[in-house]
């Protein structure tokens, strides 16, 4: 789960980590009286939303007078902002940031990731800060700073240490940075994180080190024991059927194929993708209804993959153990009656109660393709998605 940068800052803020004063406005008045309130005379606007490279994109305006700040606002709030991040869909801005705009020196990258095949924390820092890592580790490899953390013992204050020394900063901006770098590290730690980027951390003239931008996303098996983290969930910048899955607890991901995937286990369903791709085609979706899906989550994820106009066509794949292929009959017939299915229907049953769920879908009258293998039912899919494209 994602965080918008003001949510992020409010829980580094939480742990100590030092960052410019700020509020969130949601109209252009409030983002006045936001300003009136900092105080100062230079603020920053900027865009909410779950995707980085905003400044390139003009989510991000400096301000010197209150008229700016609501300029600015009014140009944003309402609107889709699209980035570099966002794909050409772009992300709806319905909150905007202003926060005191105080003068710095220097910009500087500060990273934590959970590697997950080191089985550790990840510390990555720079003196080239303002820049995306990937770029930063295409054109200037060496300065890269990394640290594996130690799970037993954490961050050590020496290991702090040592990469504020070699971020060039002197005595007293190591001492402000050794305290922004541990208690990150801590709230990246207690709260879940599996991702966390100050991007710019930046040193100000009077030594200070500040996180001007943050970005911070969140296991979301977690969540149940962080409360205060997933009440900060946006809904409105996630797929909307991404959301309505989650509610049914299902496994969805919205991809830009045309084959529409209903199948049961994570793994069946990457391979079911990568046959449709084998087979020529492309998959429209990840959807995993899960080791258990009744014939409510069945009819369920019909819907959700039927919401995606370019679906051409459905290849439903269980493979039964837990599940029972008789259920899957039950929820195929389930949503052929709540919902109109329009486009080639392709199902491959395998394991417990196939012959029941066979037999159910023959008695149904449905006009559906069956299929016993994987490998036909991606071709069948394939060739049925031609054949409607075809026809249209």
């Amino acid at each position: 789960m994602d965080v918008h940068e003001y949510q992020a800052k409010e829980l580094l803020a939480s742990f100590g980590v030092a960052v410019p004063k700020g509020a969130v406005a949601f109209s252009p008045d409030q983002a006045v009286y936001a300003a009136t309130e900092l105080g100062g005379s230079h603020w920053a606007v900027k865009a909410q939303i779950h995707a980085g490279a905003r400044g390139k994109a003009g989510g991000v305006k400096l301000c010197r007078t209150y008229n700016e700040v609501r300029d600015a606002a009014r140009s944003m709030l309402g609107k889709r902002l699209v980035t570099a991040q966002t794909g050409p869909e772009g992300k709806p801005v319905q909150r905007v940031y202003v926060e005191v705009a105080d003068p710095f020196e220097r910009e500087l990258y500060l990273g934590y990731v959970l590697d997950r095949k080191a089985e550790r924390v990840r510390v990555i820092a720079s003196a080239n800060g303002g820049m995306e890592v990937e770029e930063i580790a295409q054109k200037d490899p060496d300065s890269l700073i990394q640290v594996v953390v130690e799970p037993a013992v954490g961050l050590q204050q020496f290991e702090a240490r040592e990469i504020a020394f070699r971020l060039g900063l002197n005595i007293r901006q190591v001492s402000a940075a050794v305290k922004v770098i541990m208690n990150a590290y801590r709230a990246f730690r207690d709260t879940d994180g599996i991702m966390l980027e100050i991007n710019p951390l930046v040193v100000t003239p009077d030594d200070r080190v500040l996180a001007l931008d943050a970005k911070m996303s969140f296991d979301d098996n977690a969540l149940f024991r962080r409360p205060g983290v997933a009440d900060m969930h946006d809904a409105s910048q996630s797929d909307p059927r991404e959301a309505q899955a989650a509610e049914h607890n299902l496994n969805y991901i919205g991809l830009e194929g045309e084959i529409g995937c209903i199948v049961n286990g994570a793994g069946l369903a990457m391979a079911t993708m990568d046959m449709i791709k084998h087979a020529g085609g492309e998959p429209a979706n990840f959807l995993d209804v899960g080791g258990g899906a009744s014939p409510d989550r069945v009819a369920t994820a019909f819907r959700l993959v039927l919401s995606d106009k370019n679906v051409k066509a459905i290849l439903v794949n269980i493979f039964a153990g837990i599940n029972r292929c008789d259920w899957v009959a039950q929820g195929v017939i389930q949503a052929a009656k709540e919902v109109k299915i329009e486009v080639p229907l392709i199902v491959r049953l395998a394991g417990t109660n196939v012959e029941a769920g066979k037999k159910i879908l023959e008695d149904s009258g449905l006009d559906l393709i069956a299929a016993d293998t994987l490998a036909e039912a991606a071709k069948k899919a394939v060739d049925a998605c031609h054949g409607a494209q075809s026809a249209a």
